[in-house]
């Protein structure tokens, strides 16, 4: 079976950037590449924007499960900009907009979020957490607390006003794992918090990439994104007979989607093969 170190000739290969970074909790990578490279974020923010929700929660500043309006008009980070909408037809989780014009609980948004990966869930959570430069402080701090050195998240989803100012959200694989690896210390939230949000990766209904790699019923709690020339997936897997371990791979590349998901599978597949039976 491949080790990750196995996988280099196809990873330099890679027409783009593929990144990789997996080792231990609280321990070093036993296999890096491009670990510190910038790739767009797409959902993969998502996680940070959970974990921001729920340091807010436990400071009492945000109900989890006060119900919010579901609506479709959004602050764009552009200074000055005009107001944004997400696109329906570009969403993958229709049960939130089945609430548009109603009202909804921010925990259940938090979830279709996550599970779903739903982009109008994330901009009313976005939202809740206040205007937004408070929002995005608050899911920044998330991402210093983690210890991320790169990775920032400044506009929401689909805020095409403030992405062609420039202003963009951004992940290294280094800094996905350390996200992953700060949920499973403690270091986010209290440790009833950290295990609740684990639960709901672990929910995850958007398995097309690491996935394939691991073996069936294997425990992941995994957040993914992807958009065109994008696809990048962040775990934390818990083997049955091994200690749990971290997972990201980020891929920027002119490949198709279902080439760029196999590849992560099959770093995944490796990984298991260096960490997930002993």
């Amino acid at each position: 079976m491949d080790t990750l170190q196995s996988l280099t000739p196809e990873l330099d290969a890679f027409p783009g950037t593929a990144s990789v970074w997996c080792g231990r909790l609280d321990g070093p990578a036993v296999f890096a590449r491009a670990e510190h490279e910038l790739h767009y974020a797409a959902s993969t923010m998502k996680v940070g924007v959970m974990a921001a929700a729920w340091r807010a929660a436990e400071a009492g500043r945000l109900d989890l499960d006060a119900e919010i309006a579901v609506h479709n008009e959004h602050v764009s980070a552009a200074p000055g900009g005009p107001a944004y909408a997400n696109d329906p037809a570009y969403d993958s989780d229709q049960q939130v907009w089945d609430r548009l014009g109603g009202r909804a609980p921010l925990r259940w948004l938090i979830d279709r979020m996550i599970v779903r990966s739903s982009n109008l869930a994330t901009n009313l959570v976005l939202g809740a957490l206040g205007p937004n430069e408070q929002a995005f402080a608050q899911v920044n701090e998330v991402w210093q607390l983690a210890g991320a050195t790169r990775a920032h998240t400044d506009r929401g989803i689909e805020d095409y006003p403030a992405r062609d100012g420039g202003i963009s959200n951004e992940v290294t694989a280094a800094d996905l794992a350390a996200l992953f690896g700060a949920l499973a210390g403690n270091r986010l939230a209290s440790t009833a918090g950290s295990a609740a949000m684990i639960d709901v990766l672990t929910a995850q209904q958007c398995r097309d990439d690491l996935h394939l790699g691991l073996p069936a019923g294997t425990r992941v709690a995994l957040k993914n994104g992807w958009v065109t020339g994008e696809r990048h997936s962040s775990a934390l897997i818990f083997p049955p007979d091994a200690a749990p371990y971290l997972l990201a791979a980020c891929t920027t590349g002119e490949v198709s989607d279902t080439d760029a998901c196999a590849l992560l599978g099959r770093i995944a597949a490796a990984s298991w093969a260096q960490l997930g039976m002993n």
